[in-house]
């Protein structure tokens, strides 16, 4: 063993939200920060094969932050439970004020500028996973492995009721490496890691 492989992960919370959001609605419970960067330390470690010990050393979620003028009492319920996840799993938030009819504008542009002044003047990681499909991250993703930072983007693909998630295709083929989460759910090498990112809760009670 040669030391620790650091990982960061970077959230898009809007593209996780969504996913978490669309598991939690077909039953299969609800997505978990702890054993979702268990999945990213065995996928880098793979991708990697080197003698390290790989390991998520820092999380930080980027979100917008809207009023709850017009929140429903179920949806405020879900945002706590998400905050409460987050703070258990040590992951860092930094929400950004928004308006009711100016949607998340400005949020890729903050979390960009974070990562890239983390990457510089910190030495905090050695691999950068990126949880979002947004297009907008191409430059970052360069301007990372200038710097010698690996890339890993992390999305999830579905389409429900309207709503389609997936990842920019420039963006995935910026990174290092790509990992669709909902491929996972058929794949015979990961299709046990998958089940274990969900846990069970009462939604009259918990939710």
């Amino acid at each position: 063993m040669q030391g620790i492989l650091r990982i960061a992960v970077f959230y898009d919370g809007s593209h996780f939200n969504y996913a978490q959001n669309y598991f939690y609605g077909r039953g299969l419970g609800w997505l978990s920060f702890q054993p979702f960067h268990r999945l990213i330390e065995d996928f880098i470690s793979k991708k990697l094969a080197g003698d390290f010990e790989y390991r998520v050393v820092y999380g930080a979620w980027y979100q917008g932050l809207y009023t709850v003028k017009n929140a429903e009492d179920k949806n405020l319920k879900l945002d706590r439970q998400r905050h409460h996840d987050l703070m258990h799993a040590g992951i860092e938030t930094k929400f950004q004020p928004m308006s009711q009819t100016a949607g998340e504008k400005g949020i890729d542009v903050a979390m960009a500028i974070d990562i890239l002044e983390m990457a510089l003047s910190e030495d905090t990681f050695d691999v950068a996973v990126l949880v979002t499909g947004d297009g907008d991250f191409v430059p970052l993703v360069r301007s990372l492995m200038k710097h010698s930072t690996t890339v890993a983007n992390v999305y999830f693909e579905y389409e429900e009721n309207g709503h389609k998630s997936f990842s920019n295709e420039r963006l995935k083929d910026a990174c290092n490496y790509v990992l669709n989460i909902n491929s996972l759910e058929k794949d015979k090498d990961y299709k046990n890691n998958f089940k274990t990112l969900f846990k069970t809760y009462n939604k009259e009670k918990d939710i």
